[in-house]
């Protein structure tokens, strides 16, 4: 059926552009391709910031609310990150060599999957909301509105994996500025709805319960509006990769390497999401105050870890892209680029958010001395592992661009399961630190992975350079 459909031809625009990749000066490319990406995650944790301070406007126990479930979420779209993650690896490499009709199928096969995939969570996570949060051991306060809160801001799912899905096609060909745009119509959509809701509450037109459930109600609309940009330009006839059924291939010689490469992401990121959640419910038992704490102290951590997160994704997918095209002495290249720009942007927002650091803790704390002292005494610790997590970032790069998941799992494992979680139990059980305790435990994990990363790709570099050699 597939010998049926004519075989994509890129136009010139296009094809420029994937020279360019391939040629040009890494580092570069490597700032145009990342920097949209860039932008958008930089921005992106602005209106997070944003929209925790509408949190913080209503109470501490909405913040506390949005924390917990924030995790839980990011547990259950870690499926849609890692069919997203493996296919942008073997569509950059189909792209870069150059077989654009295999690129085609790759694609429409990623989105049909995309749909299956978040239909049959929202089958299972909808109807056992409220035994799945208490299993997760939510604080009892916190439960009887965080439920609905859940079912309605899990809805979204099926809209971010068809969007993630489309995102993954645009990087793969190195077309990062309709990431930016549509991720800004994102987070435009959903700041106005958080500011919608406050009105509302201060106006006295919906009580705080009421005006809580706007939130993810917003972020819904949010989705669905890019939903709808993305299948539409999937499937608009000057597409040169269009989806279609026709174009699609349900084989295991597709979904072999798909899940090879996939199931590590998911795993890593769905585990280390879990232990997240774990953290939290660790937290809860000095109180839900030293939860919503410890989302304030990880919204600002993102300040300076979000825009490598960035350039992460640009690094993945050049390297990918190179590999496609047989270059791995320009794969490593863009590695150690991309290690400088990461380590230039965590000294930067380093420098920035110890400058103001009470002045944003006080933006958040809304006058409660307690709630500013709690975020004060994680956030603290936190900031200090700014400048190794941009090793960890690029590592990630690195490893995601040569197809090296498994790698890249363990490390955010034995982040998660060897340094935080342990040492978060030490102190707890064996100190009276109190919260200082889950900012020095965020300091300790957070930095010996830096060390652990940056190990790892000097063991992994070698081991490439050795076998070039042979």
């Amino acid at each position: 059926m597939q010998s049926q459909i004519k075989s994509p031809v890129l136009d010139e625009k296009e094809a420029e552009r994937r020279h360019r990749i391939l040629t040009a000066s890494p580092l570069k490319i490597l700032l145009q391709i990342s920097a949209p990406l860039v932008f958008y995650h930089t921005l992106g944790q602005i209106f997070q910031l944003i929209d925790t301070l509408i949190a913080a406007n209503m109470s501490a126990g909405v913040i506390s609310t949005v924390s917990f479930i924030a995790q839980i979420e990011s547990m259950l779209t870690a499926v849609g990150s890692g069919l997203a993650l493996a296919g942008s690896i073997l569509i950059s490499r189909s792209y870069g060599a150059g077989d654009f009709e295999k690129t085609r199928s790759q694609i429409s096969t990623l989105f049909f999957t995309a749909i299956f995939l978040g239909g049959g969570i929202l089958a299972l996570a909808i109807p056992f909301a409220y035994p799945f949060l208490k299993l997760l051991r939510m604080p009892d306060d916190l439960i009887g509105a965080g439920t609905f809160y859940f079912m309605l801001d899990i809805t979204a799912i099926i809209f971010q994996f068809i969007n993630s899905i489309y995102f993954t096609t645009q990087k793969s060909r190195g077309n990062t500025k309709i990431i930016m745009w549509c991720n800004i119509l994102v987070l435009a959509v959903k700041t106005l709805g958080n500011i919608f809701a406050i009105r509302m509450l201060d106006s006295g037109l919906l009580d705080l319960h009421s005006a809580m459930m706007l939130l993810p109600a917003a972020t819904i609309l949010a989705h669905l509006i890019v939903t709808v940009i993305a299948v539409i330009s999937l499937t608009k006839k000057s597409n040169p990769f269009r989806i279609s059924i026709r174009a699609s291939s349900f084989k295991w010689t597709f979904y072999r390497p798909l899940t090879a490469l996939g199931l590590p992401v998911f795993l890593e990121k769905f585990i280390f999401s879990f232990g997240k959640v774990i953290v939290n419910s660790m937290c809860a038992s000095m109180g839900s105050i030293v939860v919503g704490a410890l989302g304030v102290s990880n919204r600002l951590g993102g300040l300076s870890t979000n825009p490598m997160s960035g350039v992460q994704e640009g690094e993945a997918s050049l390297i990918s892209q190179n590999l496609g095209n047989q270059n791995v002495k320009r794969a490593l290249s863009i590695f150690y680029r991309s290690l400088a720009v990461n380590f230039t942007f965590a000294l930067i927002f380093f420098t920035l958010t110890g400058i103001f650091k009470e002045s944003i803790i006080g933006l958040f704390a809304k006058g409660n001395a307690f709630f500013a002292s709690e975020i004060d005494k994680i956030y603290t610790y936190e900031r200090l592992d700014a400048l190794l997590i941009s090793i960890n970032a690029s590592v990630m790069g690195l490893l995601y661009g040569f197809g090296k998941t498994k790698i890249a799992m363990v490390l955010d494992l034995i982040r998660l399961f060897i340094y935080r979680i342990p040492s978060l139990w030490l102190m707890m059980t064996f100190t009276n630190l109190g919260t200082t305790a889950v900012g020095i435990a965020m300091l300790i994990s957070n930095g010996l992975c830096g060390i652990t990363a940056g190990i790892v790709a000097i063991c992994f570099i070698h081991r490439m350079k050795y076998n070039s050699r042979l």
